[in-house]
């Protein structure tokens, strides 16, 4: 995937102009949370069949912000790198054009991190962006309503959500974890009280495991996005005080489909979703 060079703005009506215009709001709507978005995150919540299509429409959303700062004097960092591949976690190479003046295809991958990590603090300090997106005639970027939570009954826990938590445990495959893991530990107690559903733990690496049964309503569902923000920070916390590389992975597993009303919370929380585990 590249960020490439347009050297067009967005007033237009081209596809990709009319996407670049629908795009950027959501890029400014993640500035704001302070999260990065997948490509293939951002093409699902434009309709986009492809993500490689999104090369144009960030390209354009460049030269656009390009142009607008030249013309009211402002120093507008690239938004566009906000928008980064699911594996290596960077945006296209492609944004060299937008953010350095050396050839950013020749950098090595840590290289890349620090160039673009310096990026994306300046996106994230920018106290603008609702002003960008006036100056450019632009709507503020429409925020997700989230469930409202029942109360919570008691009585313990259910024999569908044992039964998941416990094959989670046995199979860390299924969270994108090698074979040479070992069986992740269940109901890990974390200092703040919580409890863990299943934690992963190798080599000064921790993977938490929020889980989910078939059982779960969108509310119960929405309830543990948040959760994975508590047990990220909780955990990272706790290595922290220990003086332990902060290493730690969070995913929400969940047995049935996740829900598509969600996914715009997901996008601005930065949760990794696995969803349709079914244990055997």
């Amino acid at each position: 995937m590249e960020t490439a060079e347009v050297s067009e703005s967005f007033w237009g009506d081209k596809l990709y102009q009319q996407r670049a215009r629908e795009a950027l709001p959501l890029l400014v709507r993640q500035a704001l949370v302070g999260e990065k978005i997948f490509y293939s995150q951002l093409a699902d919540e434009m309709s986009m069949p492809n993500a490689r299509n999104l090369n144009y429409v960030l390209g354009c959303i460049g030269s656009t912000l390009i142009e607008l700062g030249e013309e009211h004097d402002i120093d507008i960092p690239p938004i566009q790198c906000l928008v980064v591949n699911k594996t290596t976690e960077l945006p296209g190479e492609g944004i060299g054009w937008f953010i350095s003046d050396s050839d950013f295809r020749k950098l090595n991958k840590k290289q890349k991190k620090v160039v673009v990590d310096s990026q994306l603090a300046k996106i994230y300090a920018f106290p603008d962006w609702l002003k960008i997106l006036k100056l450019l005639g632009l709507k503020k970027p429409d925020f997700p309503s989230l469930p409202k939570q029942k109360p919570r009954k008691g009585g313990g826990e259910g024999k569908a959500h044992k039964a998941l938590k416990e094959y989670i445990a046995k199979n860390p495959v299924v969270v994108g974890l090698s074979d040479n893991w070992p069986i992740g530990e269940i109901e890990f107690d974390l200092p703040s009280g919580d409890s863990v559903d299943v934690m992963f733990s190798w080599r000064k690496q921790m993977v938490a495991v929020e889980v989910k049964s078939k059982i779960s309503d969108v509310a119960d569902i929405s309830r543990g996005l948040f959760q994975c923000v508590k047990y990220q920070s909780v955990t990272e916390a706790m290595l922290g005080v220990q003086g332990l590389p902060q290493n730690v992975r969070t995913v929400l597993v969940l047995e049935s489909k996740f829900p598509s009303s969600l996914k715009t919370t997901q996008h601005m929380l930065g949760i990794e979703v696995i969803d349709e585990i079914q244990p055997s």
